[in-house]
């Protein structure tokens, strides 16, 4: 009996003693969440929207004969670079020159033939005061001399019309700019106003044409209010930078069927980096944004609620914020509301945190970069 005693005893001291070393531990802390960060920094931020335009010449003037005749010779190599009047294409000019010949002749005839006539009709007015001719007769002559002085006026004309023709047989560039291929050589046979013989671009300047959605299109018009646009455009893959234009043309129209409406932008292009027909990508600034917040595109995250942040507090806590973004350069985002220039955001690792979570992050640089 003693003994079950004893063990009793025993055992309920051995229950104290255990109750008393769990009252005695603590609770485990969790361990910090590690995570990367950024500081959320004050700026000037440009207004931009981006898009894909298609870069087009200024003026495009398809070549063609404006007389009928064979091709005596091409001046320019196919490529080249033209001025206004550069002489391009010769047509054979020798039918041509012997028609203004004949027409020059029949000029010097007719002036033959009136100068005659005239000096006939001055005698016979003095015949016709003296009593000798009748008014028919002079009327007669007269009017031989009147007529005569039209034909000179008409072979006058014609004369002309065969220098003009003769001068279709030298193509000289409408515009200045750069020819294409020749389509056809010398030797080919050519009708007026029929084939193209070559195309020439006018390169420099040279437009880019894009589309902006329709919703833009009030800010759109505000900008262009207050002066000329700025627009960037980058060939890809293309060393050099971007090449800077202007706005120069907007649209009287938006395209129903697409909701967009057009623009088109002029460049320079003196180092002929724009070529038509290539694709490029467009920049449109269309104003500044003054003391804008700025943090990484990274720290902004979807839920259900709409965007939001992680701020890490001075107590290394995550906190949760709502926020209204707005784009700004790229990957970087304005907060236009929920974050304050300063304030410490989580760039990498925001899936694994919990409001009020404890957080372990390197101070970031005023840069917005770990240490």
């Amino acid at each position: 009996m003693k003994r079950i005693v004893l063990l009793l005893f025993c055992f309920a001291l051995l229950l104290f003693h255990q109750g008393c070393s769990l009252r005695k531990e603590k609770p485990k802390a969790k361990p910090a969440i590690p995570v990367k960060t950024a500081l959320a920094v004050q700026k000037t931020v440009p207004v931009q929207i981006k898009g894909i335009g298609t870069i087009e010449a200024v003026s495009t003037v398809a070549v063609k004969a404006q007389v009928s005749g064979q091709i005596s010779r091409i001046h320019l190599p196919e490529g080249s670079e033209v001025s206004q009047g550069d002489l391009l294409v010769s047509i054979d000019p020798e039918p041509f020159q012997a028609a203004l010949r004949q027409a020059e002749a029949a000029q010097a005839r007719s002036q033959a033939q009136a100068r005659f006539a005239a000096d006939q009709a001055r005698r016979y007015e003095g015949l016709l005061k003296e009593g000798i001719v009748t008014h028919d007769q002079y009327d007669q002559l007269r009017s031989n001399a009147e007529s005569l002085s039209a034909s000179v006026a008409a072979d006058r004309a014609a004369v002309a019309n065969a220098k003009i023709q003769l001068g279709y047989c030298s193509i000289r560039s409408p515009l200045t700019g750069r020819t294409g291929a020749v389509a056809l050589h010398a030797g080919n046979l050519v009708k007026a106003n029929d084939l193209t013989i070559l195309t020439v671009n006018q390169i420099s300047p040279i437009n880019v044409t894009f589309n902006l959605p329709e919703k833009r299109l009030a800010e759109l018009k505000r900008a262009m209010a207050g002066g000329q646009l700025k627009v960037e455009a980058l060939i890809p893959q293309q060393p050099g930078g971007a090449e800077t234009g202007t706005i120069s043309f907007l649209d009287n129209s938006v395209n129903p069927a697409t909701g967009t409406i057009k623009l088109k932008g002029l460049f320079a292009n003196k180092a002929r980096r724009l070529w038509p027909g290539q694709f490029a990508e467009l920049v449109l600034t269309l104003a500044s944004r003054q003391n804008a917040v700025v943090v990484p595109a990274s720290a902004v995250q979807n839920g259900q609620q709409g965007e939001y942040v992680y701020v890490v507090s001075k107590e290394q806590k995550a906190e949760l914020r709502q926020v209204v973004t707005a784009p700004a350069d790229e990957g970087e985002l304005v907060i236009e509301k929920g974050v304050a220039s300063g304030e410490i955001v989580v760039i990498d690792g925001q899936l694994r945190l919990t409001p009020g979570a404890v957080v372990s992050t390197e101070t970031p640089r005023p840069d917005g970069k770990q240490k």
